[in-house]
């Protein structure tokens, strides 16, 4: 009886610690296109047949997002519906393109962890934990910096050049609330809030 317990008490930790699913097959790319008379917890697979390397293949990435809008930022996300290849695999990756005054806003990733990585110029980013503690720290070219799972977290323009980041998530599915959103608050204000995060104004 006791070792039933134990079982059972690892298996909801685990349930609980990990992300999606792990895929029951080497591939299942989506199938692009196709109406679905039913509903599954991520997307129907590609015939085995017709999946070839392209299926695997994004240049999704490799232009600049339009960054002229009032936040002067672009975030490109790709999940399985736009990368066919990333389904059932529990990744999912984005481009943060930012001006010089650009900022991602404060905001969430319910279903994934978010690992940072800068390509060029220079990024302030950080995050919120649930003791309303700060974690908060700048970037510069080749640096890393995860955002845990369903933290609040945020980027800004830390330089005088235009700055460009890659995120990769646990997920194929991130999910993303922000709080403007939430509570009906306008942008100019949620960035106002999120540089008064910033504890070193000489940064930006």
């Amino acid at each position: 009886m006791l070792k039933l317990f134990f079982l059972i008490l690892f298996c909801a930790i685990f349930l609980t610690v990990s992300s999606d699913s792990d895929n029951m097959q080497d591939t299942c790319p989506t199938a692009q296109g196709e109406e679905s008379i039913f509903f599954i917890n991520g997307y129907p697979c590609k015939n085995p047949t017709e999946i070839n390397a392209q299926d695997f293949k994004s240049t999704k990435l490799t232009i600049a997002g339009d960054t002229d809008n009032y936040l002067q930022s672009n975030v490109t996300m790709l999940t399985a519906s736009e990368f066919p290849g990333l389904n059932t695999l529990g990744l999912s990756v984005s481009r943060t393109d930012l001006e010089r005054d650009g900022s991602v806003p404060l905001h969430s990733h319910p279903r994934s962890s978010e690992l940072l990585f800068v390509v060029s110029g220079v990024v302030f980013a950080g995050f919120v934990d649930t003791n309303d503690k700060i974690f908060q720290t700048v970037l510069r070219k080749g640096d890393v910096f995860v955002f845990p799972r369903g933290l609040l977290h945020f980027c800004l323009s830390g330089g005088f050049e235009r700055a460009t980041a890659l995120s990769f998530y646990n997920s194929q599915s991130p999910g993303v609330v922000n709080i403007g959103g939430v509570f009906g608050i306008d942008q100019e204000r949620i960035v106002n809030i999120t540089r008064s995060l910033v504890t070193d104004r000489d940064e930006l």
